[in-house]
């Protein structure tokens, strides 16, 4: 299983918000690209980073730290935050992110999304962020009536890396993560899911490893790493070692 641990962006900064509540932030880092290098020294071997202005805007307005991170590390990235059109797309692919991360677009667009995945295999990852079980978009401000298993079936063939699955009532709460959620949803997909939102303590990261053959890839670290819950090595060794049948 592949731990990601997150660099969401807001005004420049590294912050973790509350259940996506822009008001409700809390700042970890004023340096992105210093946080990136923490995180690569740590042993990590994927970052996630989120435009958390750009999820709002509908534009990259993060992209200078962004730049700053890909000239940290040598540690592939996955972007999302604002990202909506091709030309966005191929920007960010050209500059050095290894995944586009497309959430917002993924419901109001299909189409950008599988021309992007026909265009680029192995590179474009839905990001379905879920309130009550419906996708929420333009940085979770509104909530749609789809169910993330119905946006999910949309993509099953074209070529999706993964779908990262987040329960937005869980984000940043500490809660843990919903392993029941995540685990249904993959077991509905051929697509990989990681699982986003709630991540609490070792124990979280045990209950998404005995669902890895549902089809749960990954999960990403955000608040309980920075405030110091969840210890980088015994983390990573946890998440590397062999599942029993």
């Amino acid at each position: 299983m592949i731990l990601f641990p997150a660099i969401d962006l807001k005004g420049g900064q590294c912050v973790r918000l509350l259940k996506g509540d822009m008001r409700a932030v809390t700042v970890f880092n004023d340096d992105p690209a210093a946080q990136a290098k923490s995180f690569a020294a740590a042993g990590f071997e994927w970052l996630h980073v989120v435009d958390l202005d750009g999820a709002v805007a509908g534009l990259s307005v993060n992209a200078p730290a962004v730049e700053r991170i890909l000239a940290a590390v040598a540690l592939p990235i996955q972007l999302g935050g604002g990202i909506r059109s091709r030309r966005q797309v191929e920007e960010w692919l050209d500059r050095g992110v290894r995944r586009v991360i497309l959430g917002t677009a993924a419901l109001r667009d299909p189409e950008l999304v599988k021309s992007a995945c026909r265009a680029h295999p192995d590179r474009i990852v839905v990001g379905i962020d879920a309130r009550h079980g419906k996708v929420a978009v333009e940085g979770w401000a509104k909530t749609s009536e789809m169910t993330a298993v119905e946006l999910s079936l949309r993509f099953e063939d074209a070529g999706v890396a993964a779908i990262v699955f987040t329960d937005i009532e869980r984000d940043g709460a500490l809660a843990g993560v919903n392993v029941e959620a995540t685990a249904a949803l993959a077991r509905r997909l051929e697509t990989p899911v990681i699982a986003s939102g709630g991540l609490a303590s070792l124990d979280d990261i045990r209950a998404l490893r005995r669902h890895e053959r549902d089809g749960i890839a990954g999960v990403i670290c955000g608040r309980a790493l920075y405030d110091g819950r969840i210890e980088p090595k015994a983390a990573l060794a946890l998440a590397a070692e062999r599942v029993s049948c």
